[in-house]
């Protein structure tokens, strides 16, 4: 389930941003806005702040969106454990994939996958479905 789907699609606007960036983690179009960082575990950067912040905001149905009101969406997620802002690079977040899991698939062995992150990378089951139960 992709996370950009059109303005009319029923349930469009109830994904969650962290879900979002995620889904546009894993799309290879988008890998001149936003991109995993080589070798660091669950680290990306965005690449292009206002044109990720774009298409947040024509995901949500909201135009007048932008890099400042992104960010702070982001730092939402600081508390809750779920992303932190990589200290001395702009731009740079990492993903805590242990918190994710736990929250999100509690009965998922951690043993039966060697880097847990992939999971995320690849996944097709519609993560914000499982937030809405919890």
């Amino acid at each position: 389930d992709w996370a950009y789907k059109t303005e009319s699609s029923p349930g469009s606007r109830q994904i969650q941003l962290w879900h979002f960036i995620l889904e546009l983690l894993q799309k290879e179009e988008f890998r001149h806005v936003i991109a995993w960082q080589q070798g660091e575990y669950g680290e990306f950067v965005i690449k292009d702040p206002d044109e990720v912040a774009r298409l947040w905001g024509r995901r949500k149905c909201k135009p007048q969106m932008n890099y400042d009101k992104l960010s702070r969406a982001l730092r939402y997620y600081y508390n809750k454990r779920i992303l932190h802002k990589t200290k001395g690079k702009r731009f740079t977040y990492k993903f805590n994939f242990s918190k994710l899991t736990v929250v999100n698939y509690p009965l998922w062995e951690r043993g039966s996958c060697e880097q847990p992150w992939q999971i995320w990378k690849t996944a097709t089951v519609s993560v914000s479905q499982v937030m809405r139960k919890g």
